[in-house]
């Protein structure tokens, strides 16, 4: 038999869900919208085929911000699943309930967020 699910774990699993929704609407509309742009793109001048190429990079950035988004929200759905949801990955103890409202696909807890947050500062 699988793991069974506390409350709150089932209330979070439901919250992933519906991210994970939401993210991959998102990237199939940033996809069609990349499409209509392509398609859009005819003989133009060098200003409009800067433009052109500045909205294309920033729809590829969107998307690679919300492919990472979604890849957090799957691994947090499997954390779920699994019973190893809520623990901090660095240090092992348990994420407050409110991080995890508040971020459902956290990895980590505050102070070791914090603290790699400090070291990537240095560098």
């Amino acid at each position: 038999m699988g793991y069974e699910m506390t409350p709150f774990e089932k209330e979070m699993e439901q919250k992933l869900l519906e991210m994970q929704a939401a993210i991959k609407n998102k990237i199939n509309k940033t996809d069609n919208d990349f499409r209509d742009v392509v398609g859009a793109m005819g003989i133009k001048d060098s200003i409009d085929l800067a433009t052109d190429d500045m909205a294309t990079k920033k729809m590829e950035a969107v998307s690679q911000i919300d492919a990472n988004r979604l890849k957090a929200v799957d691994q947090a759905l499997s954390r779920v699943r699994n019973g190893k949801y809520g623990y901090c990955a660095q240090c092992g103890k348990k994420i407050p309930e409110e991080r995890l409202r508040a971020v459902p696909y956290a990895l980590l807890c505050l102070n070791c967020k914090n603290e790699d947050e400090r070291k990537k500062r240095r560098f």
